[in-house]
């Protein structure tokens, strides 16, 4: 099943569209919680911090498509 649901069409597609979407927005909710402080940014390494935000977020996009593919072939091999 696992090989089938990463497999299907647009699955990719969706892990990453999620992956940068949740990057995006944790970066700016913990900017917030920060006060909008530049030193968010320029306090760390940025090499680093793109790594681990795009790296958090794939995590994210891959559990959450996954779920999604899996519950949907799952429905489709019911209904047959």
């Amino acid at each position: 099943m696992f090989k089938k649901v990463i497999n299907t069409k647009g699955f990719w597609k969706s892990v990453l569209s999620l992956a940068v979407a949740f990057a995006l927005l944790f970066a700016f909710i913990k900017w917030a919680i920060d006060g909008f402080e530049m030193a968010y940014f320029t306090e760390r390494n940025p090499l680093i911090f793109i790594l681990t935000l795009l790296l958090a977020g794939f995590v994210y996009g891959f559990f959450v498509t996954f779920g999604k593919f899996r519950a949907k072939l799952k429905e489709k091999e019911a209904g047959q």
